[in-house]
């Protein structure tokens, strides 16, 4: 899900919907510097600064990967000494002032941000912390709206992209939450007989948190290059079909910055 952050009324909404990220974790801080060209002068001129922000926080027994993207920074800072952290989070404070949003991301202003606009994308998941393990190789994508996909669907559409598979349902297991609709494996149909198969854990989730369904996909084994072909093209069918946000590692990826998107963004 996305939400643009720009107004007062705004602000109030980011802090009920997240609850202030308390007891959450800041997970990655990053600066990026954009330039434009400028024709007449044959040089490049600065285009301002934007600020991203990727918080990890549970709310009602949900995980939730939240990336604030704070655009138009006059003022940043990020500070830690003598063994200081920054990263956990008690609650945040945010408030509007002469058109300019200010975040303290934690009590004594370690982290603090002012910008024009924020935007606000997250990604649900019904699961434990531990069930997101680092480096774990999985793709999770939350769709703004509709029902998941059928398992027939999803068959027929990786038929039509030219790598047909077969699906082996998986026993429901316990404790698995009840907003599971299916689960199960995907494995390329050329290589069911053979000896380095291609599969993919697949689960399907009713709407979690707010509108739209999830979608979370996990390879057999950690690195496999048909693991990777069948990743790709079961994430492409996917987001052709859906509008929506994904998590890769600690990335959160809208639909803009899908592989193909053009930036002109010089990182620092």
């Amino acid at each position: 899900m996305t939400h643009s952050i720009t107004t007062a009324d705004d602000v109030r909404w980011l802090l009920t919907h997240t609850q202030g990220f308390l007891g959450g974790r800041v997970m990655d801080v990053h600066l990026a510097k954009r330039w434009m060209y400028d024709e007449e002068s044959g040089r490049d001129l600065s285009a301002g600064s934007v600020v991203t922000v990727v918080v990890r926080y549970h709310l009602h027994g949900i995980l939730r990967i939240a990336k604030l993207t704070l655009q138009g920074v006059s003022d940043f800072s990020v500070f830690e000494q003598d063994g200081g952290d920054c990263a956990p989070l008690g609650m945040i404070h945010v408030e509007v002032q002469e058109g300019l949003l200010r975040f303290w991301f934690d009590p004594e202003g370690n982290l603090y941000v002012v910008c024009e606009e924020a935007l606000l994308e997250e990604v649900s998941l019904p699961h434990s912390e531990l069930d997101l393990r680092p480096g774990a190789a999985q793709w999770i994508f939350q769709a703004e709206s509709g029902d998941p996909p059928t398992v027939a669907w999803l068959l027929d559409e990786l038929d039509q992209a030219g790598l047909p598979c077969v699906w082996k349902s998986t026993t429901r297991r316990s404790g698995i939450s009840r907003t599971l609709c299916w689960e199960g494996e995907l494995v390329a149909a050329a290589d069911v007989n053979a000896g380095s198969t291609a599969a993919l854990t697949v689960r399907t989730y009713e709407p979690i948190d707010g509108g739209g369904f999830g979608i979370r996909l996990q390879p057999r084994r950690a690195s496999s290059r048909i693991n990777g072909r069948l990743l790709r093209a079961v994430t492409e069918v996917v987001m052709q079909r859906y509008a929506g946000t994904y998590l890769t590692g600690e990335h959160v990826v809208s639909r803009e910055e899908w592989p193909g998107s053009m930036s002109s963004t010089s990182d620092h």
